[in-house]
């Protein structure tokens, strides 16, 4: 299988469970490892048989900035659900970083990894 990632994508959302994360909203980041053949795509050099890396971002992000949920868990299934509704992607690794959550003592960051498949 092959591998294309995206790391990085940044985007503002207002998840979480506290009040002000509602209201403030902050930077979660979020890394991607898709897993498609890309044999096709590279014999006919051809966009529309892999993934458009761009649309994912896109993607991505724009579920990163809308619908609020509580779980850093909730918003790591919905990107991975939106990855594989490409048709090329057979699977996915996303890691949602939340840099800013609200803990007490000092921290680098917070993540969920979630893997997905087809059926």
């Amino acid at each position: 299988m092959d591998r294309v990632a995206l790391r990085g994508l940044a985007a503002r959302g207002h998840h979480g469970v506290f009040e002000r994360e509602r209201e403030q909203g902050q930077t979660f980041v979020v890394d991607l490892d898709m897993g498609l053949d890309t044999r096709s795509a590279a014999e006919s050099d051809d966009l529309s048989r892999t993934v458009h890396y761009g649309v994912v971002a896109e993607e991505v992000v724009a579920v990163v900035e809308g619908e609020p949920v509580d779980l850093i868990e909730t918003l790591a299934q919905r990107i991975a659900d939106t990855c594989l509704r490409h048709e090329a992607v057979r699977e996915v690794e996303v890691v949602v970083h939340k840099p800013d959550a609200p803990i007490a003592v000092p921290f680098e960051d917070v993540t969920i990894t979630i893997k997905r498949s087809r059926a």
